[in-house]
């Protein structure tokens, strides 16, 4: 018997990879798709730069992961369309299985470190930039004091008023000191994607640029007891001549 007729057929030009091949570029597309734009649209349109660049790398994430996603799922949808087999020994048509091949393993082992990487990598040089607000020495500073069930506001740069309802400058960088009089909240204010913990007897910090003038939410995102989910206030952003207004109608200084 000749090379040529006891030669096996090449893997990837079986029906079976051809199929899982077809499958995976439909679910990679529509993974990348519904995970990374639809699920972005609910979370509304950023009113700082912090929210645009979470949003943005959840996009990007999505679209780079989607085709490992993709293969995973192509490669179980095929194994449910199969034809159930009977017996101790594997079908005949499983003889181009890779799970044993060394270049396959190879392959997904660096393709799965590369992801990885990229995410760190990626992740550290846009956390690096968020933290830049909390060293601008022109940033207002608030004191942000939570309890069971309201959230307190000191304007230690404006006089050292409080008002119960946040109220912001647009386009100006604000550092938050974030403390607890009583249990652990969590300060969230959710169009800002900003998020930091409250903790009884500490200051946690965060800042942030607020970019668009509007009213968003702030709540808590720790589960904190009884009345948890009435925990919220909102935020106003304002222009600076507005904010400076109402400063000073409040007994503040500017």
């Amino acid at each position: 018997m000749s090379d040529l007729q006891t030669k096996k057929p090449q893997w990837w030009k079986s029906k079976d990879v051809k199929i899982t091949a077809g499958l995976w570029v439909v679910f990679s597309a529509l993974i990348a798709i519904i995970g990374g734009e639809v699920n972005a649209r609910p979370m509304g349109e950023a009113a700082s730069e912090t929210m645009a660049n979470t949003i943005h790398i959840m996009k990007l994430f999505t679209w780079v992961s989607a085709p490992v996603a993709g293969l995973v799922a192509a490669i179980a949808v095929k194994a449910l369309m199969q034809k159930m087999h009977f017996g101790d020994n594997p079908p005949p048509e499983a003889d181009h299985q890779i799970s044993d091949s060394p270049k396959a393993t190879a392959v997904w082992v660096i393709v799965s470190a590369l992801l990885c990487l990229f995410a760190l990598i990626f992740g550290m040089v846009i956390l690096q930039k968020d933290n830049n607000t909390l060293l601008d020495v022109h940033a207002t500073d608030i004191k942000v004091t939570g309890q069971q069930w309201a959230w307190n506001f000191d304007y230690s740069d404006n006089g050292n008023f409080q008002s119960e309802d946040l109220y912001l400058p647009v386009n100006k960088p604000v550092h938050f000191h974030v403390t607890s009089l009583d249990v652990v909240h969590s300060f969230w204010i959710v169009q800002m994607g900003i998020k930091v913990d409250a903790n009884p007897g500490y200051l946690t910090e965060t800042a942030v640029t607020p970019t668009k003038i509007g009213i968003y939410d702030l709540r808590c995102a720790e589960l904190c007891g009884l009345l948890h989910a009435y925990m919220q206030k909102k935020v106003h952003v304002v222009s600076q001549q507005d904010y400076n207004n109402w400063v000073t109608s409040h007994g503040g200084t500017i």
